[in-house]
Protein backbone atom coordinates (compact mmCIF):
# COMPACT_ATOMS: atom_id res chain seq x y z
CA UNK A 1 0.00 0.00 0.00
CA UNK A 2 1.39 3.33 -0.77
CA UNK A 3 2.06 6.16 1.67
CA UNK A 4 0.69 9.37 1.88
CA UNK A 5 3.36 12.03 0.68
CA UNK A 6 3.01 13.78 4.48
CA UNK A 7 4.66 10.98 6.03
CA UNK A 8 7.89 11.18 3.67
CA UNK A 9 9.81 12.64 7.17
CA UNK A 10 9.31 9.91 9.13
CA UNK A 11 10.30 7.38 6.82
CA UNK A 12 13.17 9.45 5.38
CA UNK A 13 14.28 9.96 9.26
CA UNK A 14 14.35 6.12 9.55
CA UNK A 15 15.91 6.12 6.31
CA UNK A 16 18.55 8.39 7.71
CA UNK A 17 19.41 6.36 10.81
CA UNK A 18 20.34 3.16 8.70
CA UNK A 19 16.31 1.44 8.53
CA UNK A 20 16.20 0.42 4.81
CA UNK A 21 12.73 -1.17 4.31
CA UNK A 22 13.15 -5.05 3.10
CA UNK A 23 17.00 -5.04 4.37
CA UNK A 24 17.48 -3.85 8.26
CA UNK A 25 14.25 -3.54 9.37
CA UNK A 26 10.67 -4.38 7.62
CA UNK A 27 8.28 -1.72 7.77
CA UNK A 28 4.15 -2.73 7.50
CA UNK A 29 2.83 -0.02 6.55
CA UNK A 30 -1.54 -0.21 7.57
CA UNK A 31 -4.71 2.03 7.11
CA UNK A 32 -8.14 2.51 8.15
CA UNK A 33 -8.52 4.73 4.56
CA UNK A 34 -10.63 7.03 6.32
CA UNK A 35 -12.72 4.60 8.58
CA UNK A 36 -12.12 4.77 12.33
CA UNK A 37 -13.90 1.81 12.76
CA UNK A 38 -11.67 -0.40 11.61
CA UNK A 39 -8.56 0.83 13.98
CA UNK A 40 -9.37 -1.92 16.34
CA UNK A 41 -8.52 -4.69 13.79
CA UNK A 42 -5.70 -2.97 12.39
CA UNK A 43 -4.17 -3.03 15.93
CA UNK A 44 -5.16 -6.63 16.23
CA UNK A 45 -2.78 -6.84 13.13
CA UNK A 46 -0.09 -5.33 14.38
CA UNK A 47 -0.12 -7.78 17.12
CA UNK A 48 -0.32 -10.52 14.55
CA UNK A 49 2.23 -9.48 12.64
CA UNK A 50 4.39 -9.53 15.62
CA UNK A 51 5.72 -5.91 15.58
CA UNK A 52 8.67 -4.84 18.14
CA UNK A 53 6.97 -1.11 17.58
CA UNK A 54 3.83 0.39 16.31
CA UNK A 55 4.21 3.96 15.14
CA UNK A 56 0.70 5.60 15.09
CA UNK A 57 -0.47 8.80 13.68
CA UNK A 58 -4.24 9.40 14.80
CA UNK A 59 -5.49 10.15 18.21
CA UNK A 60 -8.27 6.78 17.38
CA UNK A 61 -5.20 4.17 16.51
CA UNK A 62 -3.30 5.28 19.15
CA UNK A 63 -6.54 4.52 21.56
CA UNK A 64 -7.24 1.30 19.83
CA UNK A 65 -3.16 -0.18 20.25
CA UNK A 66 -3.28 1.23 23.72
CA UNK A 67 -6.36 -0.89 24.18
CA UNK A 68 -5.01 -4.22 22.70
CA UNK A 69 -1.37 -3.95 24.00
CA UNK A 70 0.39 -2.48 27.39
CA UNK A 71 3.75 -4.09 26.27
CA UNK A 72 4.06 -3.39 22.79
CA UNK A 73 6.23 -0.22 22.41
CA UNK A 74 4.29 3.01 20.53
CA UNK A 75 5.40 5.62 19.46
CA UNK A 76 2.48 8.72 18.24
CA UNK A 77 4.09 10.45 15.10
CA UNK A 78 2.40 13.66 15.89
CA UNK A 79 -1.13 13.51 18.07
CA UNK A 80 -3.06 16.53 18.87
CA UNK A 81 -3.18 15.99 22.56
CA UNK A 82 -2.03 12.68 24.16
CA UNK A 83 -2.86 14.42 28.07
CA UNK A 84 -6.08 16.01 27.61
CA UNK A 85 -7.38 12.27 25.27
CA UNK A 86 -6.09 10.13 28.30
CA UNK A 87 -2.85 8.52 26.25
CA UNK A 88 -0.38 8.98 28.61
CA UNK A 89 0.14 10.03 32.32
CA UNK A 90 1.77 13.84 31.53
CA UNK A 91 4.39 14.83 28.83
CA UNK A 92 7.05 14.45 31.44
CA UNK A 93 6.23 11.40 32.40
CA UNK A 94 4.17 9.86 29.83
CA UNK A 95 4.06 6.08 31.73
CA UNK A 96 3.14 2.75 30.29
CA UNK A 97 3.91 1.69 26.88
CA UNK A 98 3.48 5.17 24.91
CA UNK A 99 5.18 7.90 24.08
CA UNK A 100 6.54 10.06 20.94
CA UNK A 101 5.05 14.10 19.69
CA UNK A 102 2.20 16.24 20.47
CA UNK A 103 0.66 18.90 18.04
CA UNK A 104 -0.96 21.02 21.26
CA UNK A 105 -3.93 21.06 19.10
CA UNK A 106 -6.27 22.89 21.44
CA UNK A 107 -3.66 25.48 22.37
CA UNK A 108 -3.35 26.10 18.45
CA UNK A 109 -6.69 26.40 17.58
CA UNK A 110 -7.46 29.47 20.26
CA UNK A 111 -3.80 31.03 18.26
CA UNK A 112 -5.83 30.50 15.47
CA UNK A 113 -9.04 31.94 16.43
CA UNK A 114 -6.60 34.79 16.68
CA UNK A 115 -5.59 35.10 14.17
CA UNK A 116 -8.67 35.38 11.82
CA UNK A 117 -9.54 38.28 14.32
CA UNK A 118 -6.28 40.22 13.51
CA UNK A 119 -6.57 39.93 9.91
CA UNK A 120 -10.50 40.71 9.93
CA UNK A 121 -10.27 43.29 12.82
CA UNK A 122 -14.75 43.71 12.80
CA UNK A 123 -15.58 40.09 12.67
CA UNK A 124 -17.68 38.79 15.49
CA UNK A 125 -19.71 35.32 14.22
CA UNK A 126 -17.13 32.63 13.18
CA UNK A 127 -18.31 29.22 11.66
CA UNK A 128 -16.21 26.25 13.19
CA UNK A 129 -16.42 23.37 11.62
CA UNK A 130 -14.92 20.35 13.62
CA UNK A 131 -15.30 16.51 13.87
CA UNK A 132 -16.52 15.29 17.20
CA UNK A 133 -16.33 12.04 16.74
CA UNK A 134 -11.97 12.54 17.02
CA UNK A 135 -11.44 12.55 20.80
CA UNK A 136 -8.98 15.52 19.88
CA UNK A 137 -12.06 17.84 18.43
CA UNK A 138 -13.86 18.30 21.57
CA UNK A 139 -10.76 19.63 23.34
CA UNK A 140 -10.02 21.93 20.61
CA UNK A 141 -13.88 23.60 20.75
CA UNK A 142 -13.47 24.47 24.44
CA UNK A 143 -10.28 25.88 23.83
CA UNK A 144 -11.89 28.08 20.66
CA UNK A 145 -15.01 28.67 23.26
CA UNK A 146 -12.45 30.47 25.61
CA UNK A 147 -10.52 32.40 23.16
CA UNK A 148 -14.04 33.45 21.72
CA UNK A 149 -14.59 34.85 24.90
CA UNK A 150 -11.83 37.28 25.39
CA UNK A 151 -11.70 38.25 21.02
CA UNK A 152 -15.46 39.27 21.50
CA UNK A 153 -16.53 36.36 18.66
CA UNK A 154 -19.56 34.34 18.65
CA UNK A 155 -18.86 30.49 17.35
CA UNK A 156 -21.50 28.16 15.08
CA UNK A 157 -19.86 25.18 15.74
CA UNK A 158 -21.23 22.11 13.08
CA UNK A 159 -20.21 18.63 14.12
CA UNK A 160 -18.89 17.26 10.12
CA UNK A 161 -19.48 13.35 10.23
CA UNK A 162 -18.68 13.25 6.20
CA UNK A 163 -18.20 15.71 3.40
CA UNK A 164 -21.75 15.26 2.43
CA UNK A 165 -22.12 17.51 5.88
CA UNK A 166 -20.17 20.49 4.31
CA UNK A 167 -22.99 22.01 2.22
CA UNK A 168 -25.66 22.56 5.07
CA UNK A 169 -22.93 23.99 7.04
CA UNK A 170 -21.86 26.71 5.28
CA UNK A 171 -25.46 27.52 4.49
CA UNK A 172 -26.97 27.05 7.73
CA UNK A 173 -23.95 29.03 9.21
CA UNK A 174 -24.05 32.48 6.63
CA UNK A 175 -27.82 32.55 7.02
CA UNK A 176 -26.89 32.63 10.44
CA UNK A 177 -24.53 35.66 9.59
CA UNK A 178 -21.12 33.80 10.05
CA UNK A 179 -17.96 35.85 8.96
CA UNK A 180 -15.36 33.65 9.06
CA UNK A 181 -14.26 30.33 9.32
CA UNK A 182 -12.17 27.78 11.36
CA UNK A 183 -11.31 24.03 10.57
CA UNK A 184 -10.16 22.26 13.69
CA UNK A 185 -7.51 19.33 13.15
CA UNK A 186 -8.90 15.93 12.11
CA UNK A 187 -7.66 14.96 9.02
CA UNK A 188 -11.69 14.93 7.09
CA UNK A 189 -10.59 18.58 6.65
CA UNK A 190 -7.21 18.02 5.10
CA UNK A 191 -8.64 15.11 2.89
CA UNK A 192 -11.28 17.12 1.60
CA UNK A 193 -9.37 20.68 1.40
CA UNK A 194 -10.36 21.42 -1.83
CA UNK A 195 -14.41 21.20 -1.71
CA UNK A 196 -13.82 23.11 2.64
CA UNK A 197 -11.77 26.48 0.24
CA UNK A 198 -14.14 26.28 -2.69
CA UNK A 199 -17.58 26.36 -0.38
CA UNK A 200 -15.65 29.30 1.93
CA UNK A 201 -14.74 31.10 -1.34
CA UNK A 202 -18.74 30.87 -2.99
CA UNK A 203 -20.10 32.23 0.70
CA UNK A 204 -16.78 34.68 1.03
CA UNK A 205 -15.75 33.50 4.55
CA UNK A 206 -11.96 34.32 5.29
CA UNK A 207 -10.83 30.99 6.88
CA UNK A 208 -8.03 30.05 8.90
CA UNK A 209 -6.83 26.23 8.75
CA UNK A 210 -4.28 23.95 10.89
CA UNK A 211 -2.21 23.06 8.38
CA UNK A 212 -0.17 24.75 5.55
CA UNK A 213 -1.36 22.17 2.84
CA UNK A 214 -5.33 23.60 3.02
CA UNK A 215 -3.46 26.89 2.37
CA UNK A 216 -0.80 25.94 -0.60
CA UNK A 217 -2.64 22.91 -2.18
CA UNK A 218 -6.20 23.88 -1.20
CA UNK A 219 -6.46 27.48 -1.91
CA UNK A 220 -7.79 28.49 1.55
CA UNK A 221 -7.00 31.79 3.05
CA UNK A 222 -4.27 31.49 5.56
CA UNK A 223 -2.65 28.28 8.25
CA UNK A 224 -1.02 28.32 10.79
CA UNK A 225 1.01 24.92 10.77
CA UNK A 226 3.46 23.50 13.40
CA UNK A 227 5.64 21.98 10.63
CA UNK A 228 4.79 18.56 10.71
CA UNK A 229 8.00 17.86 9.00
CA UNK A 230 9.92 18.28 11.90
CA UNK A 231 7.95 16.81 14.59
CA UNK A 232 7.55 13.70 12.14
CA UNK A 233 11.74 13.43 12.11
CA UNK A 234 11.65 13.56 15.38
CA UNK A 235 9.42 10.43 16.26
CA UNK A 236 11.69 8.54 13.89
CA UNK A 237 14.53 9.38 16.64
CA UNK A 238 12.11 8.06 19.42
CA UNK A 239 11.53 4.76 17.23
CA UNK A 240 15.13 4.53 17.11
CA UNK A 241 15.76 4.67 20.64
CA UNK A 242 13.16 2.43 21.99
CA UNK A 243 14.63 0.18 19.03
CA UNK A 244 18.29 0.28 20.63
CA UNK A 245 16.47 -0.64 24.34
CA UNK A 246 15.13 2.88 25.54
CA UNK A 247 11.34 2.52 27.72
CA UNK A 248 8.81 4.88 26.50
CA UNK A 249 7.76 5.57 29.57
CA UNK A 250 11.39 7.08 30.29
CA UNK A 251 11.17 9.44 26.87
CA UNK A 252 8.93 12.68 27.63
CA UNK A 253 6.60 13.94 24.91
CA UNK A 254 7.76 16.08 22.76
CA UNK A 255 6.23 19.43 21.51
CA UNK A 256 6.36 21.41 18.30
CA UNK A 257 9.17 24.04 18.14
CA UNK A 258 8.66 25.13 14.39
CA UNK A 259 5.51 26.71 13.37
CA UNK A 260 4.66 27.95 9.65
CA UNK A 261 2.12 30.85 9.33
CA UNK A 262 1.23 30.94 5.71
CA UNK A 263 -1.02 33.55 4.20
CA UNK A 264 -2.49 33.19 0.53
CA UNK A 265 -2.89 36.97 -0.87
CA UNK A 266 -4.94 35.09 -3.65
CA UNK A 267 -7.57 33.71 -2.13
CA UNK A 268 -7.57 37.34 0.13
CA UNK A 269 -8.13 39.28 -3.06
CA UNK A 270 -11.11 37.11 -4.50
CA UNK A 271 -12.62 37.54 -0.96
CA UNK A 272 -12.10 41.36 -1.35
CA UNK A 273 -10.05 41.20 1.79
CA UNK A 274 -6.99 43.65 2.77
CA UNK A 275 -5.00 41.19 4.90
CA UNK A 276 -2.85 44.01 7.70
CA UNK A 277 0.77 44.64 6.82
CA UNK A 278 1.78 43.72 10.63
CA UNK A 279 0.24 40.38 10.10
CA UNK A 280 2.10 39.83 6.61
CA UNK A 281 5.54 40.36 7.95
CA UNK A 282 4.89 37.39 10.28
CA UNK A 283 3.75 34.94 7.82
CA UNK A 284 6.53 32.28 6.84
CA UNK A 285 4.94 32.35 3.26
CA UNK A 286 3.07 34.10 1.48
CA UNK A 287 1.65 33.10 -1.42
CA UNK A 288 0.93 35.83 -4.39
Amino acid sequence: MSRPPRFDAFFEGLHDLGYVDGKTIAIDYLSANGRGERFPALAAECLRLKADIIAVSTTPAAQAVKNATRTVPIVMIALGDPVGTGLVDSLARPGGNITGMSMMVPELAAKRLGLLKEAVPGISRVLVLSYLADPIAPLQVKALKEAARSLGVTLQIHDIRTADDLPAAFDAATREGAEGLVTTAESLFVVNRARVSELAARYKLPAIYPYSIQVTDGGGLMAYDIGTGDLFGRAALYVDRILKGAKPSDLPVQQPIKYDFVINLKTAKALGLTVPPQLLTRADEVIE
